[in-house]
């Protein structure tokens, strides 16, 4: 199971970084090929419902690196609705806008999560164009509008003559955005900030202004309830006492850019760390928001184990590499057991229709490792 071993448990600390450097506002800095892009990391199986692993009596009982994949197939929750139109909405940055037509839309943020919403809304057929991270099947044979990994492509999206595009400010220029509006496309911006509390208000505002407010409702609920769902499987599973709890980070690395964060309070990271029966340790030592990287950071979270995007690791040359490049993290219980859980960059900081797919995989890859491959 991908060099997964069974351990003698050691006291260690996880502190899992969820978010991402655009979700924090921060992708114009780290560049375009900073971003979330498309791992070379190996699919493992399916991952299995967590109800249906045997978890480990100690959950610091194994070595090694996973790599969690989120099985979420689309499966919309209205078939070809009919979108009521037209019909006015106020975004997430206060604009008004007016939307009189459906038929032609474009969904652009860096983790792909607009567009797949656009898809379990029953929308998909009226998807003309997608971003570099919308990867699932239905949709890699759209035309991309991302050039240079998520620098938005002005040209590439006129020549596909939209009649409406929702984005966030995750992507950019911003000043191709704004050109958007200048030619006339109604462009709905919403919120970049990504958690599990906020899950439904994204779907909606997406849902919203396609005029499929019905279709979003029923979304909502249903990610809702497989989330719900998904989580008391998670609480019957994980450590109860804080004490006993995986100690997790989140690291967000770009190693061929010498970028290296780690992710804390009001990142998103928070969220997800609690959602999987992680110990949040952004709190106990400080750390908030979306930080670089340092020593005493990481000698201070004694992780017991990191959470990272595939390609991240990757980038770092893989675990070897990583702990090569970052010393303090090798001097870690995380680091010295090589536990790592990965997961592909366009799911596991998306918070969209798949939510519960990414916790699941997360919580099997963390607490039954054995029945990841």
């Amino acid at each position: 199971m991908g060099g997964v071993t069974r351990t003698a448990a050691v006291p260690t600390v996880v502190l899992l970084v969820a978010g991402a450097l655009a979700s924090c506002g921060l992708s114009s800095q780290a560049g375009p090929q900073d971003g979330p892009t498309t791992s070379a990391v190996a699919a493992a199986k399916d991952t299995p419902p967590l109800a249906d692993v045997t978890p480990l009596t100690d959950v610091r009982d194994w070595d090694g690196e996973v790599n969690a994949v989120a099985d979420a197939p689309i499966d919309p929750v209205a078939e070809d609705p009919e979108p009521e139109l037209p019909t006015t909405v106020t975004d997430a940055q206060g604009t008004e806008v007016t939307v009189e037509n459906a038929s032609r839309i474009l969904a652009l943020d860096v983790y792909g999560t607009l567009s797949r919403t656009v898809f379990e809304l029953g929308l998909g057929d009226s998807l003309v164009g997608r971003d570099v991270s919308t990867e699932f099947d239905e949709a890699t044979g759209l035309p991309l509008v991302t050039q240079n990994g998520h620098d938005l492509n002005a040209e590439a999206i006129l020549g596909l003559d939209p009649t409406v595009i929702i984005t966030d400010t995750s992507l950019g220029p911003w000043d191709v955005v704004l050109q958007m509006r200048d030619a006339g496309i109604p462009v709905v911006v919403v919120d970049s900030d990504r958690s599990l509390d906020n899950v439904g208000e994204l779907i909606h505002q997406v849902a919203d202004p396609l005029g499929v407010p019905a279709a979003g409702d029923a979304l909502t609920q249903r990610t809702q309830q497989e989330i719900d769902r998904v989580t008391a499987q998670i609480a019957k599973v994980a450590p109860a006492d804080s004490g006993d709890k995986l100690r997790m980070v989140f690291l967000y690395v770009r190693g061929q850019s010498g970028i290296y964060y780690m992710f804390g309070e009001g990142s998103g990271a928070d969220s997800l760390i609690d959602a999987i029966g992680g110990y949040d340790v952004a709190d106990e030592i400080g750390w908030n928001g979306m930080k670089p990287l340092t020593d005493e950071g990481l000698v201070a979270a004694q992780p017991d184990l990191v959470l990272m995007m595939s390609a991240g690791l990757e980038s770092a040359g893989g675990v070897d590499g990583l702990l090569e490049r970052l010393p303090a993290l090798a001097n870690t219980p995380a680091g010295q057991h090589r536990r790592f859980v990965t997961m592909e960059d366009s799911q596991i900081l998306g918070f969209g229709p798949i939510t519960a797919s990414v916790l699941n995989a997360l919580a099997v890859a963390a607490y039954a490792p054995e029945d990841v491959s």
